[in-house]
């Protein structure tokens, strides 16, 4: 077990930008240092022209991000393909810390679904894998009780997977219920943005076990999700929303791009980050706040539109899109 990290430690440990690259934080205890920017896999899967997706994965990767978030659900696997076929390309997957996330609790559904993820991303293993969607109350336990983390062990002793965390938006309550499991996590995926600070607050409630525990804290969201509800609705910038999500102890945090103009911008606001200070980020939420309320600008807590489908089946919850 580690020291415990501070907010203050997360940040003073990151190093400055190269002229082609991105600066760099630790991913908690891993030894892995990645991208303060990383590349969300969602979004890459809503390319239409796989060519084109994949030049754009490429042009990630030249500016220096080295986070790549994926999932085995996204758009039926079509988000794994193609970043796994940008990768193999020219030595390319020996420069990322790629992640995907595994959707079935289950022993066996959770081996199949790796090997799956394996294949699609034409590599033979996978730096982080996720368990994804911690969303419902029963699903700490699932992980658990149904073999999901034990066939997580043996990955990572067949060097399949080297590392382990879980992702989700819902409740902070689900992910302190993860974290309470006997198991070290290496690192855990969660809302971070300016209206999560008054509502359902993940910051408040999750990162601090996290510090104390050496997990590594990944964020996303930063603009409210799909539809930048937290631009669109809240009145706040995206520069704006951006730096105050990665003055929080974050190592990397996670954006939806699709496009080299969105690239391009997200990319000059992490080369040229500066923190918040304490004083700017209180005033910041204040003003905030009262689009915060209910959940208005986070969509993804206030409703069920956001569960993927797989996890709505696993629940039977109805499948509203």
């Amino acid at each position: 077990m580690t020291d415990p990290l501070s907010a203050q430690d997360v940040l003073a440990s990151q190093t400055p930008a190269s002229a082609t690259g991105l600066p760099t934080r630790p991913l908690g205890r891993t030894g892995e240092r990645v991208s303060i920017l990383g590349l969300g896999g969602w979004d890459v899967g809503t390319i239409p022209d796989d060519l084109e997706a994949i030049r754009f994965v490429h042009a990630a990767l030249d500016e220096g991000v080295t986070f790549f978030d994926n999932s085995w659900d996204y758009h039926d696997g079509r988000s794994e393909e193609l970043m796994g076929r940008a990768l193999a390309m020219d030595g390319r997957r020996q420069r990322v810390f790629l992640m995907t996330k595994v959707c079935d609790r289950d022993h066996d559904g959770a081996r199949g679904q790796l090997e799956d993820s394996l294949r699609r991303l034409r590599t033979d293993h996978i730096d982080l894998w996720q368990f994804h969607e911690i969303n419902w109350a029963e699903d700490p336990d699932w992980v658990f009780d149904q073999g999901g983390i034990r066939a997580a062990l043996e990955a990572r002793q067949a060097g399949k997977v080297r590392f382990v965390g879980f992702t989700g938006h819902k409740h902070p309550s689900h992910h302190l219920a993860m974290l309470a499991k006997p198991f070290d996590w290496d690192a855990c995926q969660m809302p971070i943005n300016v209206m999560d600070a008054s509502y359902r607050s993940f910051q408040k409630d999750v990162v601090p076990v996290c510090l104390a525990k050496g997990t590594g804290v990944i964020g996303m969201k930063s603009l409210g999700g799909y539809g930048a509800a937290i631009v669109k609705e809240g009145g706040i910038p995206a520069a704006t929303a951006y730096r105050y999500a990665l003055s929080q102890p974050v190592a990397t945090q996670v954006a939806g791009m699709s496009s080299l103009r969105e690239l391009r911008a997200n990319v000059a606001l992490a080369r040229g980050f500066s923190p918040m200070s304490a004083p700017e980020q209180a005033e910041l939420v204040a003003r905030a706040k009262g689009a915060a309320l209910e959940g208005r600008c986070e969509p993804f807590k206030s409703t069920t539109e956001f569960e993927g489908p797989h996890h709505k089946r696993q629940h039977g919850a109805p499948l509203l899109r």
